[in-house]
C-alpha cells in the first residue's frame, strides 16, 4: 500500500514562503477557535491536519535537491504583513475620513500600523507586492507600496465592512471590488455638473423653503444633502438593468427634497401645502363637524407619491415613495410587501412565479430608529425567508449623528448605527456625505452587488443636521459643541463647487449660472402659485364616499360545483402517503357535502379558497401557522409520511385560475402584518389574508394596525382589503390567550373604513370571505377584521348544510332557529356575538321541556358597520319587549359592550330597557383559572336565559 507524503502529495506543496508562514498563522488561530478562520482553511486543517513548519519544508527542499533556503525573519515579517493586510481589510473603517464634522470619538487604530507588527519601511519595502497584496495592481512594486495604496482605499471618505459577510465568494468579490478603485475613478465633466447640479436643487430647495416659510416644519435633509444624488443614482442604475418598480420606505426628514427631486412631484404642488390652501368643496361648512365623509388627509411630509420613468418607448420603470407616518421605521416591512407583489406573477395556479430581478425595495433609516426600533430586525429578518424574500434591499442610514436630542451614547450600544445589520450578514459601506462623488461610487458598488447576489447591502451616509429636530427646535440648548462647529461647516454644494472650480473642471462663472438656475425654477414655481386660485393639491381627485357600501354581490355556489371541487381537493399525487390520521380526518369530507351532512369551518374555508380561485382571484395567506393553522384544521400543506415532500391541493387543483400563496411566518406580527397590509395595496387584486396564531398576538402589530390598516384610506386613499384571522374566544385558557381585543378593533372604528366580524357558522365564514374576495379592486375594498373560532372549529353547531353554501349569502345578522315564534310573547330580545351564542343555544337545548317563548336570540356576525337596520326589523316584529340584553364572554370593559351600548339604546323601542350581561369592568382579559372562568361562563349563560332576571342587573362578584 502507498504511503501518502504530506508534503509531496498532500495540499501543502504549493505553500511556501511567506505563504507557508500564512497557513501556519491561520493553524495557530484554528486551534484556538475554528471558526475565526476561513471555511476552507477549517476543511483544510480538519482534513489533513498542521501544516509543515518553515524549517521541515526548508530540509525537505535541501533533501530534494532544490537547494531552496528561507531566511526565518523574512518570512515572519512576511507573516507579519499578512496580518497587516487582514487587518486594514477589517478594520481599516476605524480611521476612515467619514465624518463630515468630527464629531465621533476617536477609534483605536494600532491594529493599521505597521509598527504593531514589528514592521518598518524598510521591511514591508523588501517584500514583493505581490506576497503582501496577491492581487496588487501592476504599478505598485513592493509591500510598502501595497500597503499605503490599501490602507488609501480603505481609510478614505468610504469605509468598508465585509468581514462578517460569511460567504468566502461575496467576501472575496467585495474586496476586490473596494481595491480595484474603478467606482472611484473620475467621474466625466457632464456628469459632475449633473451632480452639483442635484446639490444645488437639494440645497437651494431647503434654503428657500425655510425664507419662504419661516418657522414652518418640513425636517430638512441639510446635513445630508447627498442623499438625492445617491438615491438617484440608484434609480439611474436599477433603470438600466431590468427593474420595473423601485419601492422606497422612508420616514419624514429629506422627504420633502426626495419627492420634488427624485419622484418629480412639482415645486408648485409642495409650495401649494405649505399655503394650507383650502379646496372649499372639502372644508366643513358652517355648523358642521368634519370635512367630507372618510378623508382627513396627513401633513405633507408623511405623504407618498409615484413616478414613471421611461426606459424606452415600451419599457418603464415605477418609482413609489410609500406613505409613511411618524412611526418611523414600521414602513420598512410595508415596502418589502410591495417589492414582493411586484415580482411575482399570480395569473397561473401554484404558488406565484417570483421575479426578484423586477422589483427593488430601497430602506432609507434614521440613525437612531435603525438601531433602536424592533421593527428593523423584524424586517431584515425576512432577507432570506422564502415568503418574505424580495432579492435583497438597498438600505440607507441617513446619518446625522443626532436622534431628536439625544446622541449616539445614549441611543446604542454598538460603535455604529449600522452595527445591527452585520447579524443579518449584510454588507456595510460607509460614506462621507461630504464627498458626493464617493456616494456616487458608493451607490454604484450597491446597485451591482444586489443585483449580483440577490441580497442586501446597507450604506451608512454620515453627515449631520443643519437644525434642530425640526425646523422651529433650537439645538444648542442640547448639543451646543456640535452646532458650534456646524455653523461653521461649508455646505457640500460650498465644498464641491470649490473643488471643480480650483479643478478647472468648471469655471466660476458656470457655477454661478448653474445656481442661479436652480433659484430661478424655484422662484417662478412660488409665484405661479401665488398667482392663482389655491385649491390643495393633496385633496384633488378625491372619491369621497358617504360610508354605505354600493356593492351587491352574490356569493352562493351551486352544489354541484362544490362537490366536483370537493373531489379535486382529495386526489393526492401518485405514491403520496399522507400522514394516517389526517388521511382519516380529510377524507371525512368526500361525502359532507350530501344530504344531511355537514360542513365544519376547516372545510368551508378550503371551499372558499378553491372557488375564489376559480373565479380567477389570487390569494395569499400568512401565520405563524397558517400551513395547518394553529389549531390544526387547515392543513392545506400535506407532508408525506414517508419522504417529507409537501404538496397543496389547492396547486392542483383544475378549476383555479389564479396562485395559490401560503406560508409559515417567522415568530413577529408586527413586520408580518405589514408587509401583508404592503403585498395587499400593491396587488389589490389579491385576497391577502394573515392570521394570528393566537388573537391576543395581534398586539404586537398595534402600529401597522392603527397607522396603516385603520386610518390608510383616510389620510393617504390608500385602499386595502386585508383580512386578519384573530382567533377569539373565551374557554377557560387565561388572559393570553383568550382575547383578541375586539374592544380595541371597535374603538378604531368609523367612517366605513373596514368591517369587524365576529360569525357562529361555517357557512357565514365561506360567504365572507367570498364576499371580501369580490370587492378587492373596486371602491368598497375594505380591511376585514374576523374573530375567529378556537373550540368552535370542530364544534357540530357551527357546521353548516350543503344548502347554506349554494343559497343566500352573508348575513350580518342570524335570528335563533326556534325562538320568536309568537312575537306577542317574547319580553326579552337577547343581542350576542361569536362564541358566546354557541353557548346559549347549548344551554337552549337543555331546557327544552321549559317555556322559551319569552325569549328571543338575535346573532349580530357583523358589528361593524353596525347592522342598525337589520336589528331594527327585528325589533319592530316584538310589541312587548321590556328588555334588550346584550350578553358577552369579555369583562364589561373590553369586548363588544362599549361600542353597542349607545347604538343599541339609539334603536331601542320606547320603554325598552338595555341591559348588560358579563363579566364586570377587569384589568386582565379572562382569568386564569378554569374553575374560576367555568362557573363564570354559567352565570352569564344562567342569567340571560332566566326570565326571573328581566330588568336586573347581573352580578359576578369582583
Amino acid at each position: 500500500m502507498k504511503t501518502l507524503d504530506r508534503m509531496t502529495d498532500g495540499p501543502w506543496q504549493k505553500y511556501h514562503g511567506p505563504n507557508l508562514g500564512y497557513i501556519q498563522d491561520q493553524y495557530e488561530k484554528f486551534l484556538q477557535d475554528p471558526q475565526s478562520v476561513e471555511p476552507g482553511y477549517r476543511e483544510l486543517f480538519a482534513s489533513w491536519g498542521p501544516p509543515p513548519s518553515l524549517e521541515n519544508n526548508e530540509k525537505k527542499a535541501d533533501s530534494q535537491g532544490q537547494g531552496v533556503s528561507y531566511d526565518p525573519q523574512l518570512l515572519k515579517k512576511g507573516v507579519a504583513a499578512g496580518k497587516l493586510v487582514w487587518n486594514i481589510r477589517t478594520y481599516g473603517h476605524l480611521a476612515a475620513d467619514i465624518d463630515p464634522i468630527g464629531i465621533g470619538n476617536e477609534a483605536d487604530t494600532r491594529l493599521l500600523q505597521p509598527e504593531s507588527y514589528q514592521l518598518s519601511q524598510a521591511d514591508l519595502a523588501a517584500l514583493p507586492a505581490e506576497i503582501v497584496w496577491e492581487e496588487a495592481p501592476s504599478d505598485i512594486k513592493n509591500g510598502l507600496e501595497a500597503i499605503q495604496r490599501l490602507l488609501q482605499l480603505y481609510t478614505g471618505s468610504i469605509a468598508y465592512e465585509f468581514s462578517h459577510v460569511h460567504d468566502e465568494e461575496e467576501r472575496k468579490w467585495l474586496n476586490q471590488q473596494a481595491e480595484s478603485g474603478r467606482y472611484l475613478s473620475a467621474l466625466s465633466v457632464e456628469e459632475r455638473k449633473g451632480l452639483l447640479k442635484k446639490l444645488l436643487e437639494a440645497e437651494q430647495f431647503e434654503e428657500f423653503l425655510h425664507r419662504t416659510f419661516v418657522g414652518a416644519k418640513r425636517f430638512s435633509v441639510e446635513g445630508n444633502e447627498a442623499l438625492v444624488p445617491l438615491l438617484d443614482e440608484i434609480v439611474r442604475q436599477m433603470a438600466e438593468v431590468d427593474v420595473n418598480s423601485i419601492l422606497v420606505g422612508m420616514a419624514h426628514r429629506g422627504r420633502l427634497n426626495v419627492l420634488a427631486h427624485v419622484l418629480g412631484k412639482d415645486y408648485s404642488k409642495i409650495f401649494s401645502e405649505f399655503m394650507h390652501s383650502p379646496n372649499k368643496h372639502l372644508v366643513p361648512s358652517e355648523g358642521s363637524m368634519g370635512i367630507n365623509y372618510g378623508w382627513t388627509g396627513d401633513v405633507k411630509y408623511h405623504l407618498g407619491a409615484d413616478r414613471y420613468l421611461k426606459k424606452d418607448e415600451a419599457r418603464q420603470v415605477r418609482i413609489t415613495l410609500a406613505n409613511n407616518p411618524s412611526h418611523l421605521e414600521y414602513v420598512n416591512p410595508v415596502v418589502e410587501g410591495f417589492a414582493r407583489a411586484a415580482q411575482e406573477d399570480r395569473s397561473e395556479a401554484g404558488y406565484p412565479k417570483q421575479d426578484v430581478n423586477k422589483a427593488l425595495s430601497i430602506q432609507i433609516h434614521g440613525d437612531s430608529a435603525f438601531p433602536g426600533e424592533g421593527i428593523v430586525p423584524e424586517t431584515l429578518n425576512f432577507n432570506k425567508l422564502p415568503a418574505f424574500r424580495t432579492g435583497g434591499s438597498i438600505h440607507i442610514i441617513v446619518n446625522n449623528r443626532i436622534g431628536f436630542t439625544t446622541e449616539g451614547k445614549d441611543s446604542r450600544s454598538t460603535h455604529y448605527a449600522s452595527d445591527l445589520a452585520k447579524g443579518y450578514e449584510i454588507p456595510i459601506i460607509h460614506v462621507n456625505a461630504d464627498d458626493p462623488e464617493a456616494c456616487i461610487a458608493v451607490a454604484r458598488l450597491a446597485s451591482d452587488y444586489r443585483n449580483k447576489f440577490k441580497k442586501s447591502i446597507l450604506i451608512d451616509l454620515v453627515g449631520y443636521r443643519k437644525y434642530g429636530h425640526n425646523e422651529t427646535d433650537d439645538p444648542e440648548t442640547t448639543q451646543p459643541l456640535i452646532y458650534q462647529k456646524v455653523k461653521n461647516h461649508p455646505t457640500v454644494s460650498t465644498i464641491y463647487m470649490k473643488k471643480l472650480v480650483d479643478g478647472n473642471i468648471l469655471t466660476q462663472e458656470q457655477v454661478d449660472g448653474l445656481k442661479n438656475s436652480v433659484l430661478e425654477v424655484l422662484k417662478n414655481s412660488y409665484e405661479s402659485v401665488k398667482s392663482k386660485d389655491p385649491v390643495d393639491q393633496i385633496l384633488l381627485g378625491l372619491n369621497a364616499t358617504d360610508g354605505k357600501s354600493k356593492t351587491e354581490v352574490a356569493t352562493n355556489v351551486s352544489a354541484e360545483v362544490l362537490r366536483g371541487i370537493n373531489r379535486e381537493l382529495l386526489q393526492w399525487p401518485q405514491g403520496f402517503t399522507v400522514y394516517p390520521k389526517l388521511q382519516r380526518i380529510l377524507e371525512r369530507r368526500s361525502n359532507s357535502l350530501d344530504e344531511g351532512e355537514k360542513v365544519d369551518w376547516g372545510h368551508a374555508e378550503t371551499l372558499a379558497f378553491a372557488t375564489i380561485l376559480a373565479d380567477g382571484k389570487p390569494i395569499r395567506i400568512t401565520g405563524q401557522d397558517a400551513e395547518r393553522a394553529t389549531f390544526a384544521h387547515r392543513n392545506l400543506v400535506l407532508h408525506d409520511a414517508v419522504t417529507g415532500e409537501t404538496f397543496c391541493p389547492l396547486h392542483r387543483l383544475p378549476q383555479a385560475k389564479a396562485s395559490f400563496a401560503i406560508h409559515n411566518s417567522p415568530l413577529t406580527e408586527a413586520a408580518v402584518v405589514g408587509f401583508e397590509y404592503g403585498y395587499n395595496v400593491y396587488s389589490p387584486e389579491t385576497l391577502v389574508i394573515w392570521e394570528a396564531q393566537y388573537g391576543d398576538f395581534v398586539n404586537c402589530a398595534q402600529v401597522i394596525i392603527d397607522q396603516f390598516i385603520t386610518a390608510g384610506r383616510s389620510k393617504w386613499r390608500q385602499k386595502s382589503s386585508l383580512v386578519m384571522l384573530l382567533p377569539h374566544g373565551y374557554e377557560g385558557n387565561g388572559p393570553e390567550h383568550s382575547s383578541a381585543r375586539l374592544e380595541r378593533f371597535l374603538q378604531l372604528s368609523g367612517e366605513d373604513n373596514w368591517t369587524v366580524a365576529n360569525l357562529t357558522s361555517a357557512a357565514q365564514y365561506f360567504h365572507l370571505l367570498r364576499k371580501q374576495a369580490s370587492l378587492t379592486e373596486t371602491e368598497d375594498a375594505r380591511p376585514l377584521v374576523i374573530m375567529a373560532p378556537k373550540s368552535l372549529i370542530r364544534n357540530p353547531r357551527v357546521a353548516s348544510p350543503v344548502n347554506a353554501f349554494s343559497e343566500g349569502g352573508f348575513q350580518k345578522v342570524m335570528e335563533q332557529p326556534g325562538l320568536g315564534q309568537s312575537p306577542k310573547k317574547v319580553e326579552r330580545l337577547v343581542l350576542c356575538s361569536g362564541k358566546v351564542a354557541i353557548d346559549l343555544e347549548d344551554a337552549l337545548d337543555k331546557q327544552k321541556d321549559q317555556d322559551q317563548s319569552w325569549i328571543h336570540i338575535l346573532r349580530v356576525e357583523q358589528l361593524y358597520p353596525f347592522p342598525k337596520e337589520e336589528i331594527s326589523r327585528v325589533l319592530q316584529k316584538y310589541p312587548n319587549l321590556k328588555e334588550i340584553l346584550w350578553v358577552q364572554e369579555e369583562p364589561q370593559n373590553m369586548g363588544s359592550w362599549s361600542f353597542m351600548e349607545p347604538r343599541i339604546r339609539e334603536i331601542a323601542p320606547k320603554g325598552t330597557e338595555v341591559r348588560y350581561s358579563g363579566r364586570p369592568e377587569r384589568s386582565s382579559p379572562a382569568s386564569g383559572y378554569q374553575d374560576v372562568h367555568a362557573y363564570e361562563q354559567q352565570t352569564i349563560i344562567s342569567f340571560a336565559l332566566n326570565r326571573k332576571t328581566i330588568n336586573q342587573e347581573i352580578s359576578l362578584g369582583r
